[in-house]
């Protein structure tokens, strides 16, 4: 009888032993596959990134116009040019900042999409029907100075 007896007790540790084995290669094969999309995650991002760096451009040039409502307009077409990343009218200096993606967009396409909402740039007169309608406080002096 103990032969039986340490038969069944090899069994059930061999048995054992099988299922502890399993598991442990479950565990591992799931912090190995997680490990590795952390990783490939990481890697895109940082790419991303600095192609992002490389293509931006900045440019600054006048803008003729008078107050709040006029850099709201400017800044908004401007802002509407695919691959603008940002654009900043300053109302005393008669002058917008603004960075882009040259691989998108270039500085004449920015020109053309503020003189098509009615102001003048340095380089493209504003699209004088737009220019009427325009709200009393912003028809400018065609004369002034921009980018001061």
């Amino acid at each position: 009888m103990n032969f039986l007896k340490k038969n069944n007790e090899n069994k059930n540790v061999k048995h054992m032993s099988k299922k502890v084995i399993l598991s442990a290669a479950l565990i591992a094969a799931i912090g190995l596959t997680s490990c590795k999309n952390e990783t490939k995650q990481e890697t895109e991002t940082t790419t991303t990134e600095v192609s992002k760096e490389m293509a931006m451009t900045d440019l600054s040039f006048g803008v003729r116009g008078n107050c709040g409502m006029c850099k709201s307009t400017i800044e908004k077409a401007a802002n509407g040019v695919d691959g603008v990343a940002i654009a900043t009218w300053d109302v005393d200096k008669k002058k917008i900042d603004v960075s882009f993606d040259d691989t998108k967009t270039d500085a004449m396409a920015i020109h053309k999409a503020i003189a098509s909402s009615g102001y003048d740039t340095e380089k493209v007169s504003g699209d004088l029907d737009a220019y009427e309608n325009l709200p009393g406080c912003c028809k400018y002096d065609h004369e002034m100075s921009m980018n001061q």
